[in-house]
């Protein structure tokens, strides 16, 4: 991501419907895994910790770390006052076995070429029944302009998105879609700009007035209380899953199958923090 995509990043999550309501199906995803019970304390990584607000929502749970590949993201955190994150690749993490108990890789996994490489590295770090909290953008269909300005290397299914982990060493215990309210009419301004893309390249996030924040934010966190109460729902513009860390096996050779079907993948930057609206 450019400099330019973190400074909007850090000036919108605060109080952006998707980043908010993105922090309310998080917390309702880790409370149904019992990760918020008073005196846990977990030793926390979130990986790719973009501007640092999420460690600012979820760092009280515990010792919480970042890390980040882009310096202008590590940057961001220290304007938020957030200091423990340091810049470092997903993929060689500078941190030894076992050091986490929660990890936290959100709107992550689709910048990277390799995820797999980053699964397994991730699952590395992991402590013994360690948890991993991912969010990823659902659905190659939807694949539109907004995926390429964020530099995405491919949208998942539930089930493509369990598999990778599984082969990486991660159990899938918990997941749901969500986002599901607004996927009929996400689709359709999506379908619409691959036909029409926008003159001037902007991703989503900026297509929403502000006036327009409280009533989108409704829905998601209206999911998320169903999420809390043990409800996964079928379909949605993202997908969030909790995995346990378990045996790794052998990987499996195959297709990417929810490659994506745009940009030459040698043209796009080394995948660092994202967390941006799927």
């Amino acid at each position: 991501m450019e400099q330019q995509a973190y400074r909007e990043q850090f000036e919108l999550e605060d109080a952006h419907w998707w980043f908010e309501g993105r922090r309310a199906v998080i917390w309702a995803l880790l409370d149904r895994a019992g990760l918020t019970a008073p005196g846990g304390a977990p030793r926390i990584l979130d990986a790719g910790c973009g501007t640092g607000r999420n460690l600012i929502e979820f760092g009280p749970l515990g010792d919480a770390r970042g890390i980040d590949s882009s310096p202008e993201a590590i940057e961001f955190c220290r304007r938020r006052g957030v200091l423990g994150a340091t810049e470092g690749r997903l993929e060689s993490l500078p941190f030894d076995d076992g050091s986490f108990d929660l990890i936290l890789a959100t709107d992550v996994l689709e910048h990277l070429e390799d995820d797999r490489s980053v699964m397994r590295e991730l699952r590395r770090v992991a402590a013994s029944g360690a948890r991993l909290l991912a969010t990823v953008p659902a659905y190659r269909w939807l694949w539109s302009q907004h995926d390429e300005a964020h530099h995405h290397f491919r949208r998942y299914t539930l089930r493509d998105l369990r598999e990778r982990l599984r082969a990486q060493g991660w159990e899938a215990v918990d997941w749901s879609y969500f986002n599901t309210a607004l996927l009929p009419p996400i689709a359709a301004v999506r379908t619409l700009g691959r036909r029409r893309p926008p003159a001037d390249g902007r991703p989503d996030l900026k297509l929403t007035p502000p006036a327009l924040n409280r009533l989108l934010l409704a829905p998601m966190k209206g999911e998320a209380a169903m999420i809390r109460r043990g409800a996964r729902l079928p379909a949605g513009v993202s997908i969030g899953l909790v995995c346990k860390a378990g045996a790794v096996s052998a990987p499996r050779s195959g297709p990417e199958v929810q490659a994506s079907p745009a940009a030459p993948q040698a043209a796009r930057p080394e995948a660092g923090a994202r967390g941006v609206q799927p």
